[in-house]
């Protein structure tokens, strides 16, 4: 099992998703002799598990049952253990854009997290391109080697445990992008410059202030950043339901019912008059906002080196 090589059947040391519902899923680590508990029911790895195909849908003790998913970044987004905040899919997608990358391309990452936007790097790079990923906290950098390891990726990424801010990210010119997601990222702009190729790369800096993107911006000006622009991404969910709306009266039917007689008292003249009661209305789909919505998670500002 790899999160950038797709396997058909679930293997002993797997990571799979288990899926109980599109709001109810979590991970687990398939392993020979062990038991998952569901609200279903329990499910054994050793029978249920391991040799099945991914997808497939298995029945738990008490008569339930799961899909079993095999892992991508999306998924794994959403169901990762936090060790900080993380990046969704909606700021990922954008991010992955605009820094144009492609199979082949060399990016620098800081910080590591949760690992919820590498994961969607290393996808996005593979199989030829490389993640360098900095986390400042040395358990935080331990735990993201572990699971690049057990996710089959490892290859694809080198985890280093310093402060972008003073140490640099350990490479000089051939970075094709450059990802921050510190604290302090005007810091760390001079490094990003010294990371990146020539010509040409790309710097995302993510950031939960204004006052952040003001001085990140200065500093990207001063390094001789060019193309700097700064974005927001906003979520905006929609309900969709089956609504009856009545059709207008355009008058026709008042014309028709003058030129003839209608007599109500009529057993047939009733059956009459309540199917043109129901072909008066109309069944639409519409979609309606929710009440409540996601709102800022961070301003994302991107830059050109020049």
């Amino acid at each position: 099992m790899s999160f950038v090589e797709y396997g058909d059947r679930i293997k002993d040391g797997d990571t799979a998703i288990v899926f109980l519902g599109h709001e109810s899923m979590f991970p687990v680590k398939v392993q020979h002799g062990t038991v998952t508990q569901t609200k279903y029911g329990v499910i054994r790895h050793s029978t249920d598990l391991i040799g099945k195909k991914y997808g497939s849908k298995v029945t738990c003790s008490k008569g339930g049952w799961v899909f079993i998913l095999h892992p991508t970044p999306e998924l794994w987004t959403m169901n990762l253990p936090h060790r900080t905040q993380i990046l969704y899919s909606t700021d990922i997608s954008i991010i992955t854009m605009m820094l144009e990358l492609k199979p082949g391309s060399i990016v620098c990452e800081s910080g590591t997290g949760s690992g919820s936007l590498s994961h969607a790097l290393i996808r996005t790079v593979a199989p030829t391109g490389h993640l360098y990923t900095v986390e400042f906290h040395q358990q935080r950098a331990e735990k993201a080697k572990e699971e690049f390891r057990e996710h089959g990726v490892e290859h694809l990424v080198t985890v280093t445990n310093q402060d972008v801010c003073k140490n640099g990210f350990g490479v000089s010119n051939i970075a094709d992008a450059v990802f921050l997601d510190i604290p302090s990222p005007w810091e760390a702009i001079g490094h990003a410059k010294s990371a990146l190729k020539a010509e040409g790369g790309r710097i995302c800096s993510f950031s939960p202030c204004i006052e952040q993107v003001q001085r990140t911006c200065l500093a990207m000006e001063e390094c001789g950043f060019t193309e700097i622009n700064t974005l927001e991404i906003l979520l905006r969910v929609y309900n969709v339901r089956t609504i009856s709306l009545q059709i207008p009266d355009l008058g026709k039917a008042t014309e028709d019912n003058s030129s003839t007689s209608f007599d109500s008292s009529n057993p047939s003249n009733q059956g009459s008059l309540c199917a043109n009661l129901q072909q008066g209305t109309a069944q639409f789909k519409s979609g309606v906002p929710l009440r409540e919505m996601v709102g800022h998670t961070g301003y994302l500002t991107f830059a050109t080196k020049s």
